[in-house]
């Protein structure tokens, strides 16, 4: 056991010296993160083992669900969404590519998260690709206001104008904002590497965006406990560890470069 050990931390050790040189030598980096970077901070996968759809009804969050029933959607959604969600904080994978972004290394965080914690880490360029927790939208006038607690005390939270308040996420049934996949995808035409964190690979078109980067000869690194959909066709390095552990490590390794 202490030999096999040894091997896998030595392939880790070997994984991040090599995604150090990468993350060095790039001049346009950008990141792609799924749920595993937002693990460490409480926030259960949506699939899987633990994963939040195991507790609820999936199809409280498909469009045509929501206008039919907003009031039971609205329960769903504000257990998961709002009552702890939004309680968490960022974690140190969050912080890292935060800091990156600010001294010029990091151009873009494409995320399919819409916990918002990429902003409050400090990210400012940042496409959310599902959207975001942090807003609400009119399904009548189409206003939007922040997310604030007392707006749902009452369910479903009605705007100013009568209208149906809509969680500023996308639904199942429901498309990609389209300024969040134009940055997106222009960001992965000129990408030279590409962190992808925490992504299964599994949903589309957020999936598309690495494969979009590797397209264009672009280096892809992977950090992931587990191997996933990008890491036998897309993947030039794979960290397997948790997105904070892996991004503190990474982060003193191009440090030392």
């Amino acid at each position: 056991m202490r030999d096999a050990d040894t091997s896998a931390g030595t392939a880790v050790d070997d994984a991040i010296a090599r995604a150090a040189e990468l993350v060095a030598g790039s001049s346009y980096l950008i990141a792609f993160t799924g749920a595993g970077v937002s693990a460490e901070s409480g926030i259960p996968t949506f699939r899987g083992q633990g994963g939040i759809w195991g507790s609820y009804d999936e199809s409280h969050l498909e469009l045509g669900f929501f206008r039919r029933e907003p009031a039971i959607a609205w329960k769903t959604i504000k257990q998961i969404f709002y009552t702890f969600t939004l309680s968490v904080e960022p974690n140190d994978a969050h912080r890292v590519l935060a800091r990156w972004e600010a001294a010029g290394r990091l151009r873009l965080v494409v995320t399919q998260n819409i916990d918002g914690l990429h902003r409050r880490a400090g990210s400012r360029n940042v496409a959310e690709f599902h959207g975001s927790c942090d807003e609400l939208v009119c399904m009548r006038c189409g206003g939007r206001v922040p997310a604030a607690a007392g707006l749902l005390d009452s369910l479903p939270p009605r705007c100013e104008c009568g209208g149906l308040l809509k969680p500023g996420f996308v639904f199942f049934g429901e498309g990609i904002p389209a300024d969040a996949y134009e940055t997106a995808f222009s960001a992965a035409a000129m990408a030279d590497a590409c962190l992808v964190i925490g992504s299964t690979g599994t949903v589309y078109p957020a999936a598309s965006i690495p494969r979009a980067v590797k397209r264009a000869g672009g280096r892809v690194v992977e950090i992931n406990p587990e191997p996933s959909e990008f890491t036998d066709e897309v993947s030039d390095v794979l960290i397997r560890l948790p997105a904070a552990e892996a991004m503190r490590r990474l982060e003193a390794a191009v440090d030392a470069i």
